[in-house]
């Protein structure tokens, strides 16, 4: 099989000529969880306010009330799917304080009804059609996730201070994401979505354990927040000159930070096994202590 050509001053130097493993192009990559089916939900209220147009006052009234409510609930239904995946992305995460997917359910529903009542006035009619609509919706995308997940022994309090912490590096990153757009080089795009991945390890970490978030602090914060800054000013000034120098700074500038919040993750994983060595010391102590002996 045929081998990438590489060495100690090609662009992406290989494991064992740097030292630090290198991350797979699609390592940590997301599949975008709002897909085909919920986008297509946005063509019924175009067509119904399109054949609304000709039906007089009283079913043009109905019919735009049933496009918006039909739209919003398409909305809604975005916003669900990817609450759900972020859900099932952690391993500790709360349940959504609004379940988006069920509302769109209904709102569906309500759409529909208020679309035949456009057409076919009448209570029987709109009323079968909402239901099915609803239930064949709720059917298709299923509920929102009800009950929380892994947050058993785990303080509340710190845990939305973690949320909250976690949420201002992920608009740092969101942020940085648009900046080095602006660059119009693919290939420093990709090397900074190799560094979003290594601090989202570091995200995962902290949620796990909110004990760890005083010293990962200043990571998701400070770091972040300069490593926000120096993108955009190195995607305003590489756009306009090219500059291969300003390049090699910045890449050199997300090595250090690859790593720094690579060894910061693991120091925090040590640290948690460290716990779990003790605990389990003592608990063989206590049971020494009761008089049980293994064979």
């Amino acid at each position: 099989m045929a081998q990438r050509f590489g060495g100690k001053y090609s662009p992406d130097p290989r494991e064992d000529e740097t030292g630090t493993p290198q991350r797979g192009a699609y390592d940590g990559a997301r599949v975008e969880p709002v897909g085909l089916r919920a986008n297509l939900l946005f063509l019924p209220p175009v067509l119904l306010l399109f054949f609304s147009l000709g039906s007089g006052a009283v079913g043009l009234a109905f019919g735009v009330a049933g496009a918006a409510v039909l739209a919003l609930a398409a909305w809604l239904l975005r916003g669900g799917l990817r609450a759900e995946a972020e859900f099932k992305a952690r391993k500790v995460a709360r349940r959504p304080a609004f379940p988006r997917k069920m509302a769109a359910s209904v709102l569906t529903g309500i759409g529909a009804a208020l679309a035949v009542f456009a057409f076919e006035p009448g209570v029987v009619a709109p009323v079968l059609y909402g239901l099915v609509a609803g239930a064949l919706h709720l059917g298709s995308f299923g509920l929102d996730p009800l009950r929380n997940k892994g947050m058993e022994g785990i303080d509340t309090f710190q845990q939305d201070r973690v949320a909250r912490v976690v949420d201002e590096g992920e608009t740092y990153l969101r942020e940085m994401t648009d900046a080095v757009r602006r660059a119009g080089d693919r290939r420093i795009e990709g090397r900074v979505e190799r560094f979003q991945a290594t601090a989202r390890d570091l995200f995962r970490t902290v949620e796990e354990d909110p004990r760890d978030l005083t010293a990962a602090r200043k990571y998701l914060t400070v770091y972040l927040m300069g490593a926000r800054d120096a993108t955009i000013k190195f995607a305003d000034l590489y756009a306009r000159n090219r500059d291969s120098r300003a390049l090699a700074d910045y890449e050199a500038l997300l090595d250090d930070l690859e790593q720094n919040f690579a060894a910061r993750t693991r120091a925090m994983l040590l640290d948690d096994r460290s716990d779990l060595t003790v605990e389990i010391e003592v608990l063989r102590d206590r049971l020494q202590r009761e008089g049980v002996r293994p064979k």
